[in-house]
């Protein structure tokens, strides 16, 4: 997703830096400066945008003397894009602002293609003032953005989404495989999905995973899909929310993971299902 992002803003006509703990994975996305830490990346910035795995992937990155937090500089705006703990968004904000800098979690709801089309949906939480100064470049990711309050507002937000995403995805699962082990054949059954009441945007932009998965890259992994729904969980049992198909999802994506699938795509909860006896 971050390549995307910074392939999408050089065809705006950017200059995007761009720094990977794996740097071949920097050096891959053509046109960008490459930086040799977090630090480096965001001292020359006026905006920095993170899109990161996980809690900790954040917190290494923000951190300690080569992170980003120590390259920051007065009036830049930290864009984090990655789907974090809303707690977490609260305990990186302050360290931000020391800097005289301004966070604003912004986790985004959309795939690759639709941010090489630059339209993203922006979940966001923070400062009203600092996302007008954004709101531009968020124009060339995204084709909507919703300013849902302050510091964690865009992370819960994007757990909300996610869970209902996952969800949507288990169904899918469900039922593409019961009409094939019924006797309808697979391409003819996901036609019949993308041309009815559940043609939602994700049942279209996942077809060729759902159909064609040993030929379809992983877009979303089974294991950032068990990530997602235990930080929903999570965030549940602060508000004291039941989610009964929450902890259903939970356990399949669990059993799937197990079953060695945790790099494949969010899609092969169909395989599983296949294998069942």
């Amino acid at each position: 997703m971050g390549a995307a992002m910074a392939g999408t803003l050089m065809r705006a006509g950017e200059s995007v830096t761009v720094y990977n703990r794996t740097r071949e994975r920097a050096e891959a996305i053509d046109g960008a400066t490459v930086a040799r830490t977090a630090r480096e990346a965001a001292a020359g910035a006026e905006v920095v945008i993170v899109s990161l795995a996980d809690d900790d992937a954040a917190r290494d990155a923000y951190g300690g003397p080569e992170g980003l937090v120590a390259g920051l500089r007065p009036g830049t705006v930290v864009l984090e894009t990655s789907t974090l703990s809303p707690g977490v968004v609260r305990e990186l904000a302050p360290l931000v602002e020391e800097r005289g800098a301004a966070l604003l979690d912004a986790p985004v709801s959309g795939s690759v293609p639709l941010v090489e089309r630059g339209e993203l949906t922006f979940m966001v939480g923070g400062d009203a003032a600092a996302l007008e100064a954004v709101r531009p470049l968020l124009d060339v990711l995204g084709k909507r953005v919703f300013h849902l309050g302050g510091h964690g507002a865009g992370a819960i937000m994007k757990l909300a989404v996610n869970s209902a995403l996952h969800g949507l995805n288990q169904a899918i699962a469900e039922a593409l495989v019961l009409a094939e082990k019924a006797g309808i054949e697979r391409s003819a059954a996901y036609e019949v999905f993308a041309s009815s009441a559940l043609a939602a945007p994700f049942v279209l932009y996942k077809r060729a995973a759902y159909e064609r998965p040993d030929e379809t890259p992983a877009a979303f992994t089974l294991g950032l899909v068990a990530k997602d729904l235990a930080l929903a969980a999570g965030l549940a049992a602060e508000a004291g929310t039941p989610m009964p198909q929450l902890t259903v999802n939970r356990n399949m994506v669990a059993a799937a993971v197990d079953a060695g699938l945790a790099e494949a795509d969010m899609s092969a909860l169909a395989v599983l299902l296949r294998d069942y006896s």
